[in-house]
């Protein structure tokens, strides 16, 4: 029986929608506060990419990332020889990253972050299953991969976090 905790790799987008839409610090700052634990704990991690990805902007998210303790990896050579097997292993997951649009940079990187840790990708993308699309996602990449993946609502659910509502 294995007492290793489980990782959780976060995808840029789970940070973002979560900020500017329903987990916003203006009325769920425990949110936050539980994420800083998390990253405190060494049960979340972000790539560096996606790190820089999301404080390029400097927004108040960027500037709250800045300052979290969730912790940033870096790209290393295991984590170069991971994101070679994902490319190796089926051509299609070139795909992963929109060239013509410099978008999902950071895509291939938390898939091989994720394969280096053995964590769990967390990511807002859900799985194309369309046969004739040039696009393909995370959540596509991981199954091909046999890395595990889950939104942030099972993110949630997975870690049993409850929220509590206050009126001010």
């Amino acid at each position: 029986m294995s007492t290793q905790v489980q990782k959780y790799c976060l995808d840029a987008n789970v940070l973002i929608q979560a900020w500017q839409k329903y987990y916003s610090p203006k009325f769920c700052l425990d949110y936050w506060k539980l994420l800083n634990e998390l990253g405190r704990n060494k049960m979340i991690f972000l790539p560096q990419i996606v790190f820089v990805e999301i404080t390029h902007t400097e927004d108040d998210l960027a500037e709250w990332l800045k300052r979290s303790e969730i912790q940033k990896h870096k790209i290393d050579e295991s984590v170069t020889q991971c994101l070679k097997r994902i490319y190796d292993k089926n051509p299609v997951h070139k795909y992963l990253v929109d060239n013509t649009k410099q978008r999902s940079l950071g895509d291939p990187w938390v898939i091989a972050h994720a394969l280096k840790e053995n964590a769990c990708v967390v990511t807002k993308e859900e799985k194309v299953t369309a046969i004739n699309t040039k696009r393909i996602k995370i959540p596509n990449v991981c199954d091909n991969m046999g890395v595990r993946w889950i939104n942030d609502f099972q993110f949630i659910k997975e870690l049993n976090i409850q929220f509590s509502c206050t009126l001010r």
